[in-house]
């Protein structure tokens, strides 16, 4: 991967701010991070374009691995190199790591109550909601990207319509859109 400069001010963030904007991520998003990946790093922050999230998302999604704790990895390596990878995965996963360690002893106590089961079903719609949102966006973002579109396509039929495998989804779409995008690229020449 090549270096790039944070958008903001041509300055590629400190560690400290690594640190914080992953540890935001972590709070915000406790028990489902996705929807809030995007928005703090492209909207708030503005480290990366949309374009530029949605293929560090789709190489971070590729490797084995929760998908925002490739991201904390691959963008803090990017702007601060090592020590960058461990503040934005520090960050990442201190505040989840603290609320998870408290919620298990307190839903240890309280886990049966009818309130504590609608409040997580609630959760759950919410994070769906943020997920759904998000997917408009970067698909917003890549309207006039004609190939990106029919990948994009071609992965949610594989793995939202069709149910097969992950494995089976990558060994499908990745082979295809590699074809797909030399192919559009020899036309061009």
């Amino acid at each position: 991967m090549t270096t790039i400069d944070a958008r903001d001010h041509g300055r590629p963030p400190a560690r400290r701010e690594l640190f914080m904007a992953f540890f935001k991520i972590g709070v915000c998003g406790f028990g489902g991070v996705a929807g809030w990946v995007r928005p703090i790093l492209v909207e708030e922050r503005d480290w990366l374009s949309d374009r530029e999230f949605a293929e560090l998302h789709g190489a971070a999604s590729v490797i084995p691995g929760a998908n925002t704790v490739n991201l904390a990895v691959m963008l803090g390596d990017r702007f601060q190199g090592p020590a960058g990878s461990i503040a934005a995965l520090c960050g990442l996963l201190l505040a989840p790591l603290a609320i998870l360690i408290a919620l298990a002893s307190l839903f240890e106590h309280f886990g049966d109550l009818a309130a504590v089961k609608g409040a997580l079903s609630g959760a759950a719609a919410a994070t769906a909601g943020l997920v759904v949102g998000n997917a408009y966006k970067l698909l917003r973002a890549l309207k006039s990207d004609i190939l990106a579109l029919a990948v994009a396509g071609a992965t949610f039929a594989s793995a939202g319509l069709l149910h097969l495998s992950l494995l089976t989804t990558l060994l499908l779409v990745v082979p295809g859109s590699l074809a797909l995008f030399a192919a559009a690229r020899r036309r061009r020449r």
